[in-house]
């Protein structure tokens, strides 16, 4: 590792501390402390369901843009994330979804579409929640939010990971150069952060974001990292936030335990977009039936053909392939709202 000059830092999280506290309790340490230290994280759910041994679930992992002051109930989600569990076949999936993907904000008044990392600013986890599960049809049963700060705590807490890195990967005076790296929570942070520099953009930070992800679960998983639990625990206070209960996890750590040895990363890839001097990712229909398709067969559901906002926006743009500064045609939609997605 090597220390470069200063970049300007841009909020980055990576919504993993979940699916840590669920390897966390998999393997059975201090269940009762661990309940009462969850009650700091467990925000209450809208929706009367808890989980049932071998029942398919979807989670919606959100990394939130909160600024420096720790609060993650408001900001736009610079990671979003659909991790689906399906004890049946002891599978679990996790998809990443652009973060500036063009989609229609479920829960307003009016017929509003902007970046889909608007959702959690403008309505919290209930509108996120409804409007990637109308994007793509699926039902999202959870939600999890998670402060750029988590990263770096859970890191540190099992320990370190280990990566390869397939490039040198520069960002906020630290360089993770090519090759495999043990890196701790302030270097997984810079390696997961680093976006304009990498030729895939942000599809590159996504994979680099799943990678840590794999890397965090992989260390809970070994009865090495026993020692670092109540750090851990400490960790997650102030920095997740979830719907999923207490019993819930627990339910998820007994039944579910194969899925945590088979997890499989994916990304919903789009096409770049002007619209209104902002930029967005255009998800084609092909793209979004085929993600709609994998995760409803995931959870055990039978694939249905999307019809809602996106798909019908995209039938004014038959040929648009983002080429040469071509326009996306949002005639005959005057309802439609389109803004930059900051606030």
């Amino acid at each position: 590792m090597r220390h470069m000059g200063h970049s300007r830092v841009r909020p980055w999280v990576i919504a993993g501390g979940l699916i840590a506290l669920i390897a966390l309790i998999t393997v059975g340490v201090i269940i009762r402390q661990a309940q009462a230290r969850y009650q700091s994280v467990y925000t209450g759910s809208d929706a009367s369901q808890t989980i049932k041994a071998n029942q398919p679930i979807s989670l919606l992992l959100l990394g939130v843009d909160t600024g420096a002051d720790g609060r993650i109930d408001k900001g736009n989600s610079d990671t979003i994330m659909i991790v689906t569990i399906n004890p049946k076949t002891e599978k679990t999936v996790i998809t990443s979804i652009p973060r500036d993907t063009l989609a229609e904000m479920v829960g307003t008044k009016e017929t509003n579409v902007q970046k889909l990392n608007a959702a959690y600013n403008i309505g919290g986890s209930k509108m996120a929640k409804a409007s990637v599960s109308k994007l793509f049809n699926v039902p999202i049963n959870y939600y999890a939010t998670i402060n750029m700060g988590g990263l770096k705590q859970i890191v540190d807490a099992v320990g370190g990971v280990t990566i390869t890195s397939d490039m040198d990967v520069t960002f906020d005076h630290i360089t993770t150069t090519k090759g495999t790296h043990h890196l701790n929570g302030t270097q997984a942070l810079s390696y997961t952060r680093m976006r304009y520099q990498d030729p895939r953009g942000d599809y590159g930070r996504q994979l680099r974001q799943q990678q840590v992800m794999r890397a965090v679960l992989t260390k809970l998983a070994k009865t090495s990292t026993v020692s670092h639990y109540s750090e851990l625990l400490s960790s997650l206070k102030g920095n997740l936030k979830t719907d999923l209960s207490f019993d819930d996890l627990v339910t998820l750590a007994t039944h579910d335990r194969a899925n945590m040895k088979n997890i499989k990363s994916t990304q919903v890839v789009g096409t770049g977009a002007w619209i209104n001097t902002s930029s967005y990712q255009i998800l084609s229909t092909k793209k979004l039936q085929t993600a709609s398709d994998d995760m409803r067969t995931q959870l055990g559901l039978s694939t249905e053909s999307l019809s809602n906002m996106e798909t019908k926006l995209n039938k004014l743009n038959p040929t648009y392939d983002g080429i040469n500064n071509q326009n996306y045609n949002t005639n005959g939609l005057d309802t439609i709202t389109y803004t930059d997605g900051t606030y």
